[in-house]
């Protein structure tokens, strides 16, 4: 029997705002533990909460990213439950009256094709604090965390593949940083996910029981965690086993869901309106203003390499995965002389592997990468004009990372400069026809391979300075009189 999956996902952001969400203790993470509480975040008695005017900026940028309705009025809610790392013993959400709701995303299936994704709702919350269970035989608890913003973003149940949630997931993480909204990262807890999932026979229209998945800090654990979930719920109903609803935590050295508890209801946490909070009115004007200030999304920045800078797609969707890398690539080609296809496609090629292999190894991000759009775009010019060869460039790059002087500057002192004297180019062809007679015949036989090794000898000779386009051109022309 066929089944398929049901899977809708809550993905939790943290804002990148400096204060909290209802009073000024600082959001910086990784600070000495319980040293940024105040009377407020701790939910002392006779303490008022005031909201960040910060929070419902970056909630509305999210909203009209998502394509959702933007509520003119919302409403803050207790949702009221017992934990050690929740001193008040309730969280400031949203629940009756969200801020965002019925929006949707697009994201990319491996056909080619989009498919869309509904936007339940979209709210805002305050996080709790962090239970510290590695600690000889007690629990710690750092509320540091407690009171830092956050918005959490509710799919509908419309994914059905453990896959489309990793791309889904993948989407969140690209809008939030675009929008400058949240780093993104999901090994500091930036960025959180959890799953509900069910499984059903192919072609049935009710859903089944649900269970939730928790504890998932990777988009590799996000779909790792669903394909266990789901073959462990096919493998029960196929054996007449009932399908109970929980709440898993996902052991990633193991490879396994774990049950944590019975799966809670909205009724659980009895809800009701926040009293110390008056309801958050926005205006047309408001929004109007967040809107003008979105910047170019992904998908749309990407569709625009593809059409404009003519890219092959593949580049364009390396190129747009992070702001910062495609506002490097834009900077690159806003310095060179000419934006010609060479150019662009070349530039391209530098960003996507060199570059990035270096931020990469040395774990930095676009931002801190030591050789800036400019310096950049000189050596990608010397390569175009000739001045230097694409073997020559990688040496002049590996001197960038560690210099600050212009590509020019070390051509000339390292004496790099590419050899495009066609006497000299001639002279060491020559050289290496006259050492490598057998070869020559070889190529004049029909085995034409051998060319790529004769152009090989001849670069090595010139320190890999001739300019490869007259070493082709000469040594064919030499090759052929000899025929």
């Amino acid at each position: 029997m066929s089944y398929e999956a049901i899977i809708g996902l809550e993905v939790h952001a943290q804002l990148l705002t400096e204060s909290k969400a209802f009073c000024g203790c600082s959001t910086t993470f990784g600070e000495e533990p319980n040293s940024n509480v105040c009377p407020v975040c701790l939910g002392l008695p006779g303490v008022l909460p005031v909201l960040n005017a910060k929070v419902v900026e970056f909630v509305l940028r999210m909203g009209l990213a998502t394509n959702c309705t933007i509520a003119r009025q919302s409403v803050f809610a207790r949702k009221n439950y017992f934990y050690p790392d929740l001193p008040k013993g309730y969280q400031i959400s949203q629940y009756e009256e969200p801020i965002c709701t019925d929006g949707y995303v697009e994201i990319d299936l491996k056909d080619g094709s989009k498919k869309r994704i509904g936007i339940a709702r979209i709210h805002m919350e305050e996080d709790a604090g962090k239970s510290i269970h590695d600690i000889g035989a007690s629990t710690l608890v750092d509320v540091n965390r407690c009171g830092v913003p956050l918005i959490e973003i509710v799919s509908e149940p419309d994914l059905r593949t453990p896959r489309e949630a990793h791309e889904y997931m993948l989407r969140m993480r690209q809008i939030v940083t675009y929008l400058g909204i949240c780093n993104g990262n999901m090994e500091e807890g930036s960025l959180r996910c959890d799953a509900n999932v069910s499984v059903r026979k192919q072609g049935e229209t009710e859903f089944g029981t649900k269970t939730e998945l928790k504890n998932m800090n990777s988009f590799r654990f996000v779909e790792k965690a669903l394909e266990f979930e789901i073959a462990r719920q096919i493998d029960a109903l196929e054996h007449g086993e009932e399908i109970v609803g929980e709440t898993l935590l996902w052991d990633a050295s193991k490879g396994i869901a774990v049950p944590m508890r019975s799966k809670e209801e909205a009724h659980d946490y009895r809800y009701f309106p926040e009293p110390d909070l008056v309801p958050v009115n926005v205006g047309v004007d408001w929004i109007d203003r967040v809107r003008t200030k979105l910047p170019e999304f992904p998908s749309a920045r990407r569709d625009r390499y593809v059409k404009e800078l003519s890219l092959p797609k593949y580049d364009a969707d390396i190129l747009t995965t992070e702001k910062e890398l495609a506002d490097y690539f834009e900077g690159v080609l806003q310095h060179l002389p000419a934006r010609s296809p060479e150019a662009i496609k070349l530039t391209s090629n530098w960003v996507m592997t060199e570059v990035l292999h270096v931020v990469k190894e040395q774990h930095i991000a676009i931002d801190s990468f030591a050789v800036r759009p400019k310096r950049l775009a000189e050596m990608i010019h010397m390569m175009i004009d000739g001045t230097i060869s694409g073997k020559i460039a990688k040496e002049v790059f590996e001197r960038m990372l560690t210099s600050a002087d212009s590509p020019s500057a070390i051509v000339k002192s390292r004496g790099l400069a590419q050899v495009t004297d066609a006497t000299a180019i001639e002279a060491a062809v020559d050289k290496i026809l006259s050492e490598n007679r057998k070869q020559a015949e070889e190529f004049l036989g029909g085995k034409k391979q051998v060319f790529g090794f004769l152009v090989g000898e001849v670069l090595k000779a010139t320190g890999g300075k001739a300019n490869p386009k007259l070493v082709n051109e000469i040594l064919r022309k030499k090759l052929e009189w000899r025929s």
